[in-house]
């Protein structure tokens, strides 16, 4: 059975009450399944309208893409 502990809310900029919610998930889908990171995004604050899965094992790749969007924005 997947548990989900959150581990950090962000506010969602560009919204009035908007939230980026990460959370770990345990077995996500079913018994003996690898832990993963899930990124969600409420644009209410509570109604998740998406959802992302990321295995831990992809974070540093995923952070390395994140800040390479960011430094082109500048």
């Amino acid at each position: 059975m997947s548990t989900i502990t959150k581990i950090e809310e962000i506010d969602l900029a560009g919204t009035k009450k908007g939230k980026i919610v990460i959370s770990n998930v345990t077995e996500p889908y079913g018994a003996n399944t690898a832990d993963i990171v899930s990124i969600a995004i409420a644009l209410n604050g509570e109604d998740v309208q998406w959802k992302a899965h990321i295995p831990y094992e992809n974070i540093d790749g995923l952070i390395e893409a994140l800040n390479k969007a960011k430094n082109l924005k500048k």
